[in-house]
Formats: structure tokens, C-alpha cells, sequence
């Protein structure tokens, strides 16, 4: 039992280190030109996913849901 709150603890210590933007995992893999648009578009796509999701799980709306998408977007993309 110990081992897995420990195993818990960690996972849960270490999941916000490797969280990077995507301007820095670009940045990180080297990318440039075309090959760095289309991954920043790609991320860009999934990061505003992901926020339409938790949009939806926090159920906002209107001006509410406007302004906590583009604040996790912009979070999750490096402006």
C-alpha cells in the first residue's frame, strides 16, 4: 500500500515537469520552417481540445467560457 501512494505522489510530482509549451517543444525538437508551423498548428489544435473539454467539465459559459479558453490556450501554446 505504501508503494502505491508513493508511486502516486510521484507521478504526480514529476507530471508538472515535463509539461512545456508549444513554442518550447518546438523550440526543444529544433524545428524550423514549414515543419515548425505545422507542429505549431498541430499543438495549437490539441491545446484548444483539451480546453474546450475542461470548459465543458467546469460547464462555462459566454463571456466566462471566453476568457478561460483563451487564457488555457495562450497558457498551453507559450504566447
Amino acid at each position: 500500500m505504501r508503494m502505491i501512494i508513493l508511486a502516486a505522489a510521484l507521478s504526480l510530482a514529476t507530471s508538472g515537469a515535463f509539461a512545456a509549451t508549444c513554442k518550447e517543444d518546438t523550440a526543444a525538437k529544433k524545428l524550423a520552417g514549414a515543419a515548425a508551423t505545422s507542429h505549431m498548428k498541430k499543438c495549437e489544435t490539441d491545446a484548444t481540445a483539451k480546453c474546450e473539454a475542461d470548459s465543458t467539465a467546469k460547464k462555462l459559459a459566454g463571456a466566462a467560457k471566453t476568457s478561460h479558453m483563451k487564457k488555457c490556450v495562450t497558457d498551453a501554446v507559450g504566447n
